[in-house]
């Protein structure tokens, strides 16, 4: 951190009113938007990136969490005493040091040992700490824990309790009555199954106390948030914790909230007097960590003859643990991508005994838009209307439900353009394309995903050297928020890269949105660039000129009729802090980016393999910060939703809940040879300046959103097979091959 102190005359708060100037469009460092490489990547290629399970303090023990082997019921003892007796065994400790499950923080408790209920099949019940990771393991595996089990509830479509949300509900115009009126008409239902965020690095956690304060060194995503859950698990005031958390290796939703690793750690630290890590195994991310809920999900679509839509209604249900608030926003995409004057929405939650439900990379519209996407080429079929012609038709001109007029927004460019890029008039009748063992075919579903902006400060200070410094306690997930930030100061002060540094991570710096839900770059971001602006108008001060006739490149500022070395007009340290709300502009305009997918398969005529052979995506997301990463999270979400589409599927055990599957060799990513080369097309000349003042929106859960329903309709127009329950494994295609013998 830097001390330096700061003159506040400087600091630039801004409130999303209204819109915002592009003054991007107008810097002259050239630096923003590149495909500039991450500061941080020789760091992370040679190993040299420190994790949150990788810088060990001296006298480090480790402690090994210890699962639940019932669904449901409580512990009622265990045999604490024979495992401590273990060499190098230190402690068994169980009750108050526990979370139940992620981001659920839990009231201080007396420190005696209260024995946990246990609400589903692998929830934490008890951690172990020994000298040697390897002697914490051995011992939590030999703990014997007795329970008193109670009958549980496993299976959402049987679930005797189930919840229907009232804010979900929507009945507008008559569905029914449009349904029978219409000439075309589909009534059909999806089902997806549950996934996993399975990030490469587990969830991991040094716990250390130094003069009463909390030192954890995590894997977290957001971290004013995450400060606020761990005190509150602890019992003491946030300025009691601090969290370190500088290379985050994927998260994708699983490390939003504060996860049992890190709250069992930091007691274990406090206890003992001695720092604690914990570190999950693979099989305990998958079980104490948050899974997407598996969804069902009924279309009812209608239109008329010429393909315009009279009638909408997606009625889904999903699941978690009973008590939890958080259910996937299923149909959150659906409200206002298409019209249709006739409207139903209904959402349940199903409370079973599964691990909990949460937010897993694009919750809603991951899993949302192949229900709808695949329903819109059903009706594109019934009604004999090309798939890209029929969403063309039906993009409303103001939302269907509440008329408010749309931000920026590309989404006819982008089924146009991508389209014409991919061949899209080649494509043939269903069916149609036998080459050797292999049908092909193409298919398309459209992109979008809300765009949200959070509450975000940022501190930049340009020092008398010529370098600045950007802090802020943002998170790098893998996404290039190190990137990102370098590009935004260095284009704003009129600095090379190597002249920028960027210090993230720490939650003592100024609290930022954090990442995730597509929003850390545009939130973070325009943080970073109002405190530039206020750096900027410092510079202005002393060049005796209005801001807006200063011009800063290659450490130089020009204005007033003379040029000036930043070196020479900055005598000390000049810092600002910016500040930026959401505000008015997110309720009244519809703000989130759009995009579409395009997908050519092949589908083994003898086993019902599909391969897919080339994928495009095209997509709208106002200013692009950095060509290189944006695209990278393109790839990400396209190939993601492959996974979605053909293999990805927890599995639970239809007795108890447990997940069969706990392990990157049974939960089937796509890997290397099942993903071809991916085009990803960014429009670099849109903005939206309802958005956010660097007129940017998130790209990283867009690429998702559709992308499994480009596949599953290509699977269609490739042998004539819809499948309707995801992954579109083999078993569910070869039964209905065409026979061509």
């Amino acid at each position: 951190m830097d001390d330096t102190p700061r003159n506040a005359d400087f600091d630039v708060a801004l409130t999303m009113d209204a819109a915002q100037p592009p003054v991007l469009d107008r810097t002259v460092q050239g630096l923003l938007g590149t495909a500039m490489d991450r500061p941080d990547g020789p760091l992370k290629v040679t190993g040299t990136a420190r994790y949150a399970a990788e810088a060990l303090p001296e006298n480090l023990v480790t402690g090994f969490l210890v699962r639940a082997t019932i669904t449901k019921g409580r512990v009622i003892g265990m045999k604490a005493e024979a495992v401590e007796a273990m060499p190098g065994v230190i402690r068994v400790m169980t009750g108050h040091p526990l979370l139940r499950n992620p981001a659920q923080g839990q009231a201080h408790q007396a420190p005696e040992q209260i024995l946990p209920k246990v609400d589903y099949f692998g929830q934490p019940v008890a951690l172990v700490v020994a000298e040697t990771f390897e002697q914490a393991r051995h011992a939590a595996q030999a703990l014997v824990v007795t329970y008193e089990e109670e009958v549980a509830e496993v299976d959402p479509n049987a679930a005797s309790q189930v919840d229907k949300p009232k804010a979900s509900q929507l009945d507008q115009g008559d569905l029914e009555g449009a349904m029978r009126s219409s000439p075309v008409a589909i009534d059909t239902t999806y089902t997806t199954a549950p996934h996993s965020s399975a990030p490469m690095e587990p969830h991991a956690s040094i716990a250390e106390w130094v003069d009463g304060r909390l030192q954890l060194r995590g894997s977290y995503q957001m971290l004013k948030h995450n400060v606020a859950e761990l005190a509150d698990s602890l019992g003491v005031d946030e300025a009691r914790v601090r969290i370190h958390a500088p290379y985050v290796g994927g998260g994708f939703g699983s490390k939003l909230g504060i996860a049992p690793e890190a709250v069992a750690a930091a007691h274990a630290a406090r206890e003992l007097g001695r720092p604690v890590r914990v570190v999950m195994a693979r099989d305990q991310v998958f079980e104490m960590t948050m899974r997407r809920t598996e969804t069902t999900q009924r279309m009812r679509l209608a239109c008329d003859a010429d393909g315009l839509m009279t009638a909408l209604a997606h009625e889904d249900r999903v699941s978690n643990l009973p008590g939890e608030a958080f259910s996937e926003p299923t149909a959150q995409g659906t409200h206002f991508l298409y019209g249709g004057a006739n409207r139903r929405f209904t959402h349940e939650v199903a409370r079973i005994h599964r691990p909990c439900a949460g937010s897993v990379r694009a919750p809603g519209e991951a899993v949302g838009m192949i229900a709808l996407e695949c329903a819109m080429d059903e009706l594109a079929e019934a009604a004999d209307i090309d798939p890209v012609e029929l969403r063309i038709r039906n993009i409303p001109d103001t939302t269907p439900e509440g008329g408010q007029p749309y931000s920026e927004r590309a989404l006819e460019r982008c089924l146009r353009e991508g389209a014409e890029r991919f061949g899209w008039s080649q494509r043939r009748g269903m069916a149609e394309r036998l080459e050797g063992d292999w049908w092909v075919g193409m298919g398309v579903a459209a992109a979008v995903r809300t765009n949200m902006m959070e509450e975000s400060i940022a501190r930049v200070t340009l020092r008398p050297d010529g370098t600045a410094l950007c802090e802020t306690d943002m998170t790098d997930i893998g996404t290039g928020s190190y990137a990102i930030l370098t590009q935004i100061v260095g284009e704003m002060l009129g600095l090379p890269r190597e002249k920028v540094e960027v210090q993230i991570g720490d939650s003592d710096l100024p609290k930022s949105s954090g990442s995730g839900g597509s929003f850390g770059a545009q939130s973070c971001g325009s943080a970073v660039f109002l405190a530039c602006q206020g750096v900027r108008k410092h510079l202005a001060e002393r060049m005796e000129v209005a801001p807006d006739d200063l011009t800063l490149r290659d450490g130089r500022a020009t204005g007033g009729n003379r040029q000036v070395a930043l070196t020479d007009l900055v005598e000390a340290p000049m810092s600002a802090e910016g500040h930026v709300k959401p505000g008015e502009t997110e309720d009244n305009f519809s703000i989130a980016g759009y995009g579409a997918h395009f997908a050519e398969v092949g589908v083994h005529r003898d086993t019902g393999e599909v391969r897919v052979h080339r994928m495009l995506g095209v997509f709208s997301i106002g200013r692009v910060l950095n060509m290189k990463t944006a695209t990278s999270q393109c790839h990400g979400g396209m190939i993601w939703g492959i996974g979605s589409a053909l293999t990805e599927e927890i599995m639970h055990d239809p007795r108890d809940g447990r997940i069969v599957n706990h392990n990157l060799a049974e939960y089937h990513i796509p890997v290397s040879l099942d993903v071809p080369q991916l085009d990803a097309m960014l429009l670099e000349d849109t903005r939206d300046d309802q958005a956010n003042p660097i007129q940017a929106k998130g790209i990283g859960e867009l690429g998702i959103s559709g992308a499994a329903a480009a596949v599953g309709n290509a699977i269609r127009n490739a042998c004539g097979v819809r499948v309707r329950d995801f992954p579109a494994t083999p078993d569910k295609i070869f039964p209905h091959l065409p026979d061509v013998t």
